[in-house]
């Protein structure tokens, strides 16, 4: 029986990270034949050679070169470049991950030429339809003929939205996977060494989403919550492009500058990020990764963001939201210091096996 052709989309750095294992594995089984298909959504400088090489990330089979662009148009140039993609290639099925606008529009194309759909991390939901992401993930959802949510909540979601059982698989977390896989590599990172920096003695910060940075007022509350921070504990900022650009049209040099204890950098690759992070007593983050990959680490975790789509980090793992409110900020940075933090445990199946589900059930199903 020929195996089954599978075009693997991927839209974004975050996603090859997340697709990586899967297509390494289906490579592997004699009933799946995966395509790498890379929309080309974001132009990462960082997407080099040495990217793919130090996380033994397959190239492309193909790529639409989309660009940067405003959400629409970049979505109809998504859909017009991967739809003869499909013409050519004729897969029985497409699969997503997340919820970047590739997802999206290559799985609206697939939807209209009857191929079926595969949704890793599918179900996740902040309920604020004032993200992009989350107006990807529902549509998503609502199309896809294989759910594959990464955490129980995901799962209630969609049974909340009436997708019938059959359809979803609890597989667990996919980011996961790579992160434990790459954990002697992360811990070999001498990050902490060029940044002289001392174990547990710092703060790691991301910062980069519209709402917090576009918006003068929100960036200002949390400027001053770091201002505070930063005189107990050097904070490190691996700096956003779009975080930078906005503290210059604002016209707040000077206020970070004189912030000494606030260091920036340029934004660092997988190994040494993951090492700042699971060395750090604290993260401030607005990620939505970062909230996973802190649980996983036993890390404190405050998240500037009034709303998460992973509610089971707050639940059951080691983050809480703070909203962009400098006093809540200061007063759960505050708590951290004073040791009185949840533990918090690893959510079920965040345990570096989702890929090996994701696949026995492709080959069942497909």
């Amino acid at each position: 029986m020929k195996p089954v052709k599978i075009l693997i989309i991927a839209g974004a750095r975050p996603n090859f990270m997340k697709i990586a294992p899967i297509m390494h594995a289906m490579r592997r089984s004699p009933k799946l034949e995966p395509i790498l298909v890379h929309t080309g959504q974001h132009y990462d400088v960082k997407m080099s050679d040495t990217f793919f090489d130090e996380l033994n990330i397959p190239r492309p089979d193909i790529s639409l070169e989309v660009g940067s662009d405003t959400h629409a148009r970049q979505v109809a140039k998504i859909m017009e470049r991967f739809e003869p993609v499909c013409d050519e290639q004729k897969p029985q099925a497409i699969l997503v991950v997340g919820d970047v606008n590739s997802t999206m529009a290559c799985s609206i194309v697939a939807a209209k030429k009857e191929i079926k759909i595969i949704h890793v991390e599918a179900g996740i939901r902040s309920r604020d339809r004032s993200m992009p992401e989350e107006i990807n993930r529902m549509v998503t959802d609502a199309i896809t003929d294989i759910l594959m949510p990464p955490s129980r909540d995901a799962v209630d979601n969609l049974l909340a939205e009436g997708h019938a059982p059959e359809k979803i698989h609890l597989v667990g977390n996919i980011m996961i996977d790579t992160l434990l896989a790459s954990k002697d590599l992360i811990n070999k990172s001498e990050i902490l060494k060029t940044l002289s920096l001392q174990a547990g003695n710092f703060v790691s910060l991301t910062l980069h989403r519209p709402s917090n940075v576009d918006n003068m007022d929100n960036f200002r509350k949390i400027l001053a919550a770091l201002e505070v921070i930063q005189q107990e504990l050097p904070i490190v900022f691996p700096i956003h492009p779009r975080t930078r650009k906005m503290i210059s049209e604002f016209g707040l040099e000077d206020y970070v500058a004189s912030m000494k204890n606030l260091i920036l950098t340029d934004p660092l690759g997988y190994f040494d990020f993951g090492k700042l992070i699971s060395a750090s007593r604290f993260v401030l983050t607005d990620s939505g990764g970062i909230q996973e990959e802190t649980t996983v680490y036993g890390i404190p975790c405050i998240t500037l963001r009034e709303n998460t789509e992973r509610p089971v980090t707050v639940w059951e793992g080691t983050n809480e939201l703070a909203g962009c409110d400098t006093e809540t900020i200061i007063a759960l940075a505050r708590q951290i210091l004073d040791g009185n933090w949840k533990k918090g445990r690893i959510p079920e199946l965040w345990d570096g096996a989702a890929t090996g589900r994701i696949i026995r059930i492709l080959e069942e199903v497909l």
